[in-house]
């Protein structure tokens, strides 16, 4: 979406709140855990505001992350999409990351729940893009997804160039992103 160019991209605006803003819901959170003074929901969400009243916004975020805020009102704000993942290839992941991970670190719960209050909300469901498809056969996918949420399909968005990503390196440096940092476009992993 950010190779796009005609939207303003946050990652994990919500996530960076959930862990460590002023007051972190992180499940693992101790006393040593990062606090970053101002950082709320509040200002997260004021600031999504701000500068969606100059360019349309793309957020990808997790819905654990946004559970203090989840509304009809506040849901309405958008318009959904969901990416999901082999169950097995995400707690892989995460116990590879973080052997010491919380069930609560993964969202399954808490995203079905949000798929199935937005879909009571519409009137119908949102769009739902599994990974493994999406990296199978980026072109169609993601052509499939902006049809689905009427924006136009800019194939030259699905390759970028490699590096450094600072917008998703918050946590950790980005650890969980080194495979971004390498890419250069949607490929089979």
């Amino acid at each position: 979406m950010r190779t796009r160019g005609d939207f303003e991209c946050f990652h994990e605006p919500f996530g960076e709140v959930w862990y460590q803003g002023e007051d972190p819901l992180w499940p693992r959170l101790t006393e040593d855990s990062l606090r970053t003074p101002g950082l709320t929901y509040e200002a997260c969400w004021q600031n999504l505001q701000d500068v969606s009243s100059e360019k349309p916004v793309f957020i990808k975020d997790f819905p654990m992350y946004l559970d203090p805020l989840i509304s009809e009102d506040f849901l309405s704000n958008f318009n959904h999409s969901f990416l999901i993942r082999d169950p097995l290839k995400t707690l892989t992941s995460m116990y590879q990351k973080w052997p010491d991970f919380d069930e609560r670190e993964i969202g399954f719960i808490e995203q079905r729940k949000l798929f199935d209050l937005i879909c009571d909300l519409d009137g119908v469901a949102p769009p739902v893009i599994d990974s493994d498809d999406l990296l199978e056969n980026p072109f169609e996918m993601v052509k499939l997804w902006c049809d689905a949420v009427g924006i136009t399909f800019l194939p030259e968005a699905l390759s970028w160039e490699p590096g450094p990503r600072d917008e998703v390196s918050w946590w950790d440096g980005g650890s969980f992103h080194e495979n971004l940092r390498n890419s250069d476009g949607l490929k089979k992993q």
